[in-house]
């Protein structure tokens, strides 16, 4: 028997009549939300600095005030994370709506998670579980289940370990839901939301997708009719790369061997994944930390026209005696002019400045000082994008891993019962499986210098202060060409970012695609703020634009 599960929510500010849409749309047995992010998690905890009975998306009540009553009548249970760092709290409000409007609705959620207490310092430490405890929930009955920090993909897991009836140890079974949990999680970027080839399909209001899963672990993804975007093999591909490392897909339920998926086209709009074979989880979870790392300041200086290296060279010389104290000062001379250009804008480069220090008071008021007294006394032309504030906090993520049985998983029902999860039974310690052989490269032939992306997609993504690039090849020829010709080395050359960080790249020829791990280039992660792209969503786009020779062949 199919189970239909679809996603209304990629992150805490996405689409609010999602939940609506995919309700009204077509069949659901399950409807599902993914709320949370590193940096989300580091907004909550300040919301819970300010309020204690906070910490958790209050979008998803607002959307359940429209849809709760809707969802009931329809039979479609609904599995989301937005309980964040309080996930009782979430449970306790649901179901205060639910009485007032008059619905019998049954409310669980999962707890476990919040591991802050054993990590002075922490603003918020959280461990990554998996789907037994929602499992447990809907098992008995539940109609509602709210979590804290699961991993994404245990929004489909455990629904589908509780419909078929699947245990810790069916890891093929587990793994495949894993991977369609993956490729819902971002919700419209598995329907064409920031794909490499948009122009191929409408995609200005794409559709939230949806998996059909069976029993043996296989899926179909799609989405409701006459919804916006489309789902082909290279969108799914797409998201399938997203945010991922290795071959091996390590969760705390199941390790997914994404070297084994195989997706195929199953008519319009609708992909199959098939083949997926999955290993004993790793004897660790991780646990995402984060915390305040002190208060950071910018300001953007325009500098137009002539000169714009000796303006540039001015201005940081005049800002030095302002800056003597901060811990960390970081110039970016960003070339956008052009000579001669048509419009003033086009004539203008920015010059960014970003200081981060523990004292406000020397990202703030010492900062915007000096740089507001320069309005008359600096380079012809001196104005900025906007004045520098008092300096605001930033965040530091880090993941920190503990063994499965430090970590009290817990299935709370509707009717108060608490329910145990038992942790992984079997483990196996992660390791890089072999590379796989290359293809036969192609034969000898006329080149032409172009962009890479003429024959690749790419997406690109943040896991802490890593990056991820995941580049596909979208014909076999092109694979046999990318594979013998995207190496480290020519990562390098072509993201000189990258030159001076560890850079890991991973095979998966099934999928026809290379994917790149780049160590640092994110910092301490996306709440710090620390380069102009900080969770690397156009890094995939810049490397597509870069020129190579490629065989004529392709092209």
């Amino acid at each position: 028997m199919t189970l239909r599960i679809g996603n209304a929510s990629g992150f805490y500010g996405d689409r609010f009549d999602a939940m609506r849409e995919m309700l009204t749309g077509g069949e659901l047995d399950v409807l599902t939300g993914d709320y949370l992010a590193e940096l989300t998690m580091l907004i909550l905890g300040r919301d819970r600095l300010k309020d204690p009975g906070a910490g958790y998306a209050r979008t998803f009540l607002r959307q359940l005030e429209e849809c709760l009553g809707l969802a009931h009548e329809r039979g479609v249970r609904i599995v989301a994370n937005a309980g964040g760092l309080n996930p009782s709290g979430l449970a306790d409000r649901t179901r205060e709506l639910a009485d007032r409007l008059g619905l019998p609705v049954r409310v669980a959620h999962v707890e476990g998670d919040d591991l802050t207490p054993l990590h002075p310092g922490s603003l918020a430490a959280h461990a990554y579980l998996g789907g037994f405890g929602i499992a447990a929930c809907l098992r008995e009955g539940a109609d509602v289940v709210v979590t804290g920090r699961v991993t994404d993909a245990a929004l489909v897991t455990g629904p589908a370990a509780a419909h078929f009836g699947w245990g810790p140890a069916d890891y093929d079974r587990l793994a495949g839901a894993v991977v369609a949990g993956h490729v819902l999680e971002c919700g419209t970027q598995a329907t064409g939301g920031n794909y490499s080839f948009f122009q191929e399909g409408d995609v200005r209001r794409p559709g939230f997708p949806l998996a059909e899963l069976h029993e043996d672990g296989t899926a179909v993804i799609t989405k409701h009719p006459g919804t916006g975007g489309f789902v082909d093999v290279g969108a799914v591909t797409a998201q399938l790369l997203y945010e991922t490392q290795g071959a091996r897909y390590a969760g705390p339920d199941v390790t997914a061997r994404l070297d084994t998926v195989r997706l195929t086209q199953d008519g319009p709009d609708r992909v199959r994944i098939s083949g997926v074979r999955g290993e004993a989880p790793p004897p660790t979870l991780k646990v995402g930390l984060n915390r305040l790392g002190g208060f950071r300041n910018e300001v953007a200086f325009v500098l137009t026209g002539l000169d714009i290296e000796a303006k540039a060279a001015l201005v940081r010389e005049q800002m030095e005696p302002a800056l003597a104290k901060a811990a960390e000062v970081r110039w970016d001379l960003v070339r956008t002019d052009r000579p001669d250009a048509a419009t003033e804008e086009t004539a203008s480069a920015l010059l960014r400045l970003v200081v981060r220090d523990a004292n406000q008071e020397i990202v703030g008021r010492a900062l915007s000082g000096a740089a507001v007294e320069l309005a008359l006394a600096s380079y012809p032309g001196f104005h900025v994008l906007a004045p520098p504030g008092k300096g605001s906090p930033y965040g530091v993520f880090e993941d920190v891993y503990v063994p499965h049985g430090d970590v009290n998983h817990v299935a709370v029902l509707h009717d108060g019962r608490r329910l145990p999860v038992a942790p992984a039974q079997e483990t196996a310690v992660l390791d890089d499986p072999p590379t796989p052989p290359l293809p036969e490269p192609l034969p000898e032939g006329p080149t032409r210098r172009a962009p890479l992306g003429l024959i690749a997609g790419a997406r690109s993504g943040d896991k802490g202060g890593n990056a991820n690039i995941g580049v596909w090849a979208r014909t076999d020829e092109a694979w046999r060409w990318l594979a013998h010709t995207l190496t480290v080395d020519r990562l390098r050359e072509l993201l000189p970012e990258t030159a001076d960080l560890i850079a890991t790249r991973h095979t998966l020829p099934h999928l026809r695609a290379l994917n790149f791990v780049v160590e640092g280039i994110l910092g301490e992660g996306v709440a710090a703020q620390h380069r102009f792209d900080p969770q690397a969503k156009a890094l995939g786009e810049w490397l597509r634009s870069r020129h190579l020779d490629i065989p004529e062949a392709l092209l």
